[in-house]
């Protein structure tokens, strides 16, 4: 599967093109659908972070994916999430995309948005894992497995 080419913008206002604007050679990437499925984000966070400090080819991102609106919208939708998420290092790995969310899922096989998506990607699109939902120490270990598999230097 490959990550199609979206446009969206960050909490500080920066606009990005990815998979492209990636920073890291492998990304990990959190795909939220609904405002309540911060929940299931959040139980991946630590996780996340313990990973970027492990593998240093690694960063997180969140991707707030939301049906594409008017301008108004966008700006309401993107100063509340900002006001909401004071640290500098977490508003420029937030990026907001507006799009049609049903062609998004399609690109990348989702069947549906009841819960959220984890990825790897790089900054070509190529997807390396996936796994959906809350974190679970199944999800944690195939991760993981890959991660050792991309990164191998990380576990020496």
């Amino acid at each position: 599967m490959t990550f199609p080419t979206v446009s969206g913008s960050n909490l500080l206002r920066e606009k990005l093109t990815l998979p492209r604007d990636f920073q890291g050679r492998f990304n990990l990437v959190f795909i939220p659908f609904e405002q309540w499925q911060q929940v299931e984000v959040d139980t991946w966070m630590a996780l996340a972070k313990e990973l970027e400090q492990q593998f240093e080819s690694l960063l997180y991102y969140e991707l707030p994916t939301i049906q594409s609106r008017n301008t108004i919208y966008k700006m309401f939708i993107n100063e509340g999430m900002r006001a909401g998420i004071p640290n500098p290092k977490t508003r420029e790995r937030t990026i907001t995309l507006y799009l049609d969310k049903s062609d998004f899922r399609a690109a990348l096989d989702m069947k549906d948005e009841e819960h959220i998506y984890v990825l790897v990607v790089d900054c070509q699109g190529n997807e390396f894992f996936r796994a959906r939902g809350p974190y679970n120490y199944e999800g944690e270990a195939a991760l993981r497995q890959v991660l050792f598999q991309l990164i191998p230097q990380a576990g020496e």
